[in-house]
């Protein structure tokens, strides 16, 4: 699994003309599930990006989690995040996992990060504020 995380002052996700999901302060989730992925990598990515502290505490330093701050999380699934240019100029999306693998892993993430989620599979805008600007790539 990949996750692009963004710490964000807000962010939302609109599906047509319809906003789903949005969030204040918190963490911004695009996630990206990989053939071979199961429950154990989903279960440590959400384990991982719940403790992660990119939060400021009293002195400046990012010592904080998203719990820490009562911060929100907002989850989007991104096969993108599997897209291979190394040969040419057009991705390949061979390394993302199909649909009926890739759903269940994320929702079982998104549930237990406690968060807010876009529409699987849809064509959605994702509007967010980065707050930092702090933006990370986990790997599991």
């Amino acid at each position: 699994m990949r996750a692009l995380v963004q710490r964000v002052s807000e962010a939302s996700v609109t599906v047509g003309d319809e906003e789903v999901a949005a969030i204040g302060a918190g963490l911004l989730v695009l996630l990206g599930v990989r053939r071979g992925d199961g429950e154990p990598e989903a279960d440590r990515l959400a384990s991982k990006l719940l403790a992660l502290r990119v939060f400021e505490d009293a002195d400046g330093k990012m010592n904080l989690s998203v719990g820490d701050v009562g911060g929100e999380v907002l989850c989007v699934s991104q096969f993108t995040l599997y897209g291979d240019v190394r040969k040419g100029n057009r991705p390949s999306f061979v390394d993302a996992a199909p649909p009926e693998e890739a759903e269940p892993l994320y929702e079982r993430v998104r549930v237990a990060l406690g968060a807010k989620g876009g529409v699987f599979g849809a064509r959605m805008a994702v509007s967010l504020v980065n707050d930092g600007p702090v933006t990370l790539v986990i790997d599991t």
